[in-house]
């Protein structure tokens, strides 16, 4: 199922940067948390059990892993970016609504979703660890979903709820933004009125409908660059 699946990916991830230093016998390795993941990335990288991307040296790759292992120690902020992942691979596919790729697509997606959960204070970088590396390590878990045919929970409800708001507020290929949001707001202040929507202290409840009229503008991008009618 996709929802086990993202989070084994990450309970795996989480075991094997934290057991390395206790498996390495370098001092260099381990002489810190950031040394003994840095050696673990080179170590996986030489033995093909990790692959460098996103066109980065090696140096990158490590800095890189070690913000992943920062990402991963923050719960707050890994569960969101978990759910979030997992919803995107399942309700908004790298395909064009005629089934061809559109890997690009899917990508922006991502990407403007994380940037959209920090920049309303859905989620904060940890120490160590920046946007670039949350959308990289989104990006990661999304890629690793897209290959799943095991049976679907469908994570992506949360994104169909609010796209059903985009295509009862379009007319003519028109989308009535205004109503969008107006329709939006409501649905996150009768969650929270019902208690469906439980938000600590520190998020507010116009932080999370900002997210939500963000989310939709995102959705609806997505389903221009794919030719998608809903989701």
């Amino acid at each position: 199922m996709i929802v086990n699946k993202c989070t084994l990916v990450g309970v795996c991830l989480l075991v094997s940067l934290l057991a390395v230093a206790k498996t390495t016998g370098a001092q260099q390795c381990t002489s810190s948390q950031n040394a003994a993941v840095e050696c673990f990335a080179a170590d996986a990288v030489k033995t093909d059990l990790l692959t460098v991307h996103y066109g980065m040296t090696m140096a990158q790759y490590k800095a890189y892993t070690v913000a992943v292992s920062k990402i991963i120690q923050a719960p707050d902020t890994n569960l969101v970016v978990f759910g979030l992942s997992c919803a995107v691979a399942d309700a908004m596919p790298p395909t064009n609504a005629d089934g061809s790729a559109n890997q690009p697509a899917q990508t922006n997606a991502i990407n403007s979703i994380v940037a959209d959960e920090i920049a309303s204070g859905i989620v904060s970088p940890p120490s160590g660890a920046n946007q670039q590396d949350m959308q990289w390590f989104a990006l990661d878990l999304v890629n690793s979903m897209n290959a799943s045919n095991g049976v679907l929970l469908s994570p992506g409800t949360l994104l169909r709820i609010i796209d059903s708001y985009v295509v009862t507020s379009t007319s003519g290929g028109v989308v009535n933004w205004t109503q969008v949001n107006s329709n939006l707001a409501t649905m996150v202040s009768n969650l929270a009125s019902s208690g469906l929507l439980k938000l600590p202290p520190s998020i507010t409840q116009a932080e999370v409908t900002g997210f939500a009229q963000s989310l939709a503008q995102t959705i609806y991008t997505y389903k221009t660059a794919t030719s998608r009618a809903s989701l």
